[in-house]
């Protein structure tokens, strides 16, 4: 949690005070980075965006062209909310749990959308009149209106990275030069990050667009802290200790990359103004300093080799040109391996090593040091532990225990070639338990992927994985936030299975216009992508059912039957 100090000072035309006194007030109390003359109002333009949606670049280029020509009164906050900010597929999350709330009062009716100082801006709403999210034809001329009007309140921040402690401390003054018609105001803080790169539906880059401004934490809360005075002449002073985490939602903080945006609001909505900073930074004490950051977990593995996953990040004055890695399995042999490269302050950089092999026990170490000698050598090793998979028969019971949102959840089964042999949805099952029956007939090395799209897990519920055997490959697991990925092995016997449809038969198969179900009668049949997206579904089916497939494209996909509390898939292949 960030720590918090403030002083505030009330200034009156009718307050007397000695020379001396006035001297001490002001010395301790005054402002020393806001300015206390009457000026307009800053910008600050915050838009809803996502990771799938089409036409975000586009706004994310009026907004920086926005800032760009206006660098000291335009201020971007880049809000990942929505259902194109929802990832699947190990994609990442760009959310934070202040998005929805921000982008739910302003009115927005698609993506991307944007409000400018959260007012409404009559005749340029999206959505229904009086709202305040616009299309983003309509930034520049709501900027340019809120640019030209005087503010009541300026605004001003300053902030500073402790290298050492790894916390940011942000200094923000309020000044007011005009009463507000509001005995309370709030004081908003965002922390931003820059340069992150992920995925982008749209904008041409694929999985290496470069996302700016992104929300990733407000220290002061969702609708900000208060300010109690707020007539002319009241000053605030506020500075936040923020703790800065490793990481929001798996994605690493890049100190180098960090912003800060503050503003002042007269509720939740109306933002009197705005500022932003880059921050400074101090403790920057070593001239070489590589900090290996992270060493990413490992999963049970089935296999004997591995290609470790780091973080090494340059916390010296120097630039970083060369670093030599060693990292070994059980204390087996050091493999090598030479980074090279251009790491300057603060940045960091992910390295995958090349695949080491190992001999394989039930728990595995793995270790990884930077061989330089440098000023700290304390951060130059880490280690994990991970267990070897478990290996069990070919048919295996995938039972999800849902929750009221079971729409959320899909899944799939791969191969150790990425190719996948099974999948489904959980979509039309709250509440309830579902049991997938899946065939492995070729002995291999699997993989489950199962995907949460908001992120927050099976609430009360979870997945669990085993064989007919009763081989656990997965004990119940509901806390996973947005996806869980878990290697096993399988056999490639199939045994004798209580659940499977005795007789059960699909042709043709690859099928062209249409498939055959026979002796499946009274079951619900459902047709999934590779994704595990629905395509097809038809209910209490006969005892030979012909379903129609002429509206599916070619390609691979996956037929779930359940009758009677049990489920079935099997691959089909469309021409």
């Amino acid at each position: 949690m960030p720590y918090i100090t403030q002083k505030k000072l009330i200034m009156s035309k009718k307050t007397l005070l000695s020379s001396a006194l006035m001297l001490l007030a002001l010395g301790l109390n005054a402002q020393t980075i806001v300015s206390t003359t009457t000026e307009n109002r800053n910008v600050v333009l915050e838009e809803f965006t996502g990771i799938y949606c089409t036409f975000c670049p586009d706004g994310h280029a009026i907004a920086q062209a926005l800032k760009d020509a206006n660098p000291e009164n335009v201020f971007l906050v880049n809000n990942h909310t929505g259902g194109y900010a929802a990832p699947t597929g190990g994609d990442p999350d760009f959310r934070t749990p202040y998005g929805a709330a921000i982008a739910n009062q302003s009115g927005l009716a698609g993506y991307p959308a944007g409000t400018v100082n959260r007012e409404n801006f009559p005749g340029l709403e999206q959505g229904n009149a009086g709202t305040t999210a616009m299309s983003r034809n309509f930034w520049g001329t709501a900027a340019n209106t809120v640019m030209a009007e005087s503010s009541y309140a300026n605004i001003a921040v300053e902030a500073d990275v402790d290298i050492q402690t790894n916390e940011m401390t942000i200094h923000v003054e309020t000044y007011y030069t005009g009463d507000s018609p509001e005995d309370t105001n709030k004081l908003n803080i965002f922390i931003l990050q820059n340069n992150t790169t992920g995925p982008q539906t749209g904008g041409g880059a694929g999985d290496n667009y470069v996302h700016q401004h992104r929300l990733i934490d407000m220290p002061l809360g969702q609708w900000g802290q208060d300010i109690n005075n707020t007539t002319s002449g009241s000053f605030d002073d506020t500075t936040v200790v923020y703790p800065i985490p490793v990481d929001h939602n798996g994605i690493l903080v890049e100190l180098a990359d960090l912003e800060v945006v503050v503003a002042v609001t007269e509720g939740n909505q109306y933002i009197i103004s705005g500022d932003g900073v880059i921050p400074s930074f101090s403790g920057l004490d070593a001239t070489n300093d590589a900090n290996l950051r992270t060493l990413e977990e490992v999963g049970p593995q089935c296999a004997t080799e591995i290609a470790p996953k780091i973080n090494i990040q340059n916390l010296g004055e120097d630039t970083i040109n060369s670093l030599d890695i060693a990292y070994s399995v059980n204390g087996e042999a050091d493999a090598m391996y030479t980074y090279t490269g251009e790491l300057t302050s603060l940045q960091s950089v992910n390295i995958e090593l090349p695949s080491i092999a190992y001999t394989a026990q039930d728990t595995n170490t793995l270790v990884v040091t930077i061989e330089n000698d440098d000023e700290n050598n304390a951060n130059n090793s880490l280690s994990t532990t991970f267990d070897t998979a478990t290996t069990g028969a070919g048919n295996v019971i995938l039972t999800v225990e849902t929750d009221n949102f079971a729409s959320q959840n899909n899944w799939s089964i791969r191969n150790s070639s990425g190719t996948a042999v099974a999948a489904g949805s959980l979509s039309g099952n709250n509440n309830t338990t579902v049991e997938f029956n899946i065939e492995l007939d070729t002995e291999d090395c699997y993989t489950l992927l199962f995907n949460d799209n908001n992120a927050d897990g099976i609430t009360g519920g979870g997945v669990s994985l085993e064989d007919i055997n009763g081989v656990v490959h997965l004990p119940l697991t509901g806390d996973f936030g947005s996806g869980l990925e878990l290697q096993f092995g399988a056999d490639g016997i199939l045994g004798a299975d209580e659940l499977t449809f005795e007789g059960l038969s699909i042709y043709p198969n690859p099928a062209k216009g249409y498939f055959n179900i026979v002796n499946a009668e009274n079951a619900d049949v459902t047709v999934y992508d590779i994704q595990g997206r629905k395509v097809r579904s038809v209910k209490k089916i006969s005892q030979n059912e012909q379903v129609d497939t002429n509206r599916i494209q070619t390609g691979t996909y996956f037929v779930t039957i359940t009758r009677e509390g049990s489920t079935t898939t099997e691959k089909l292949i469309i021409k």
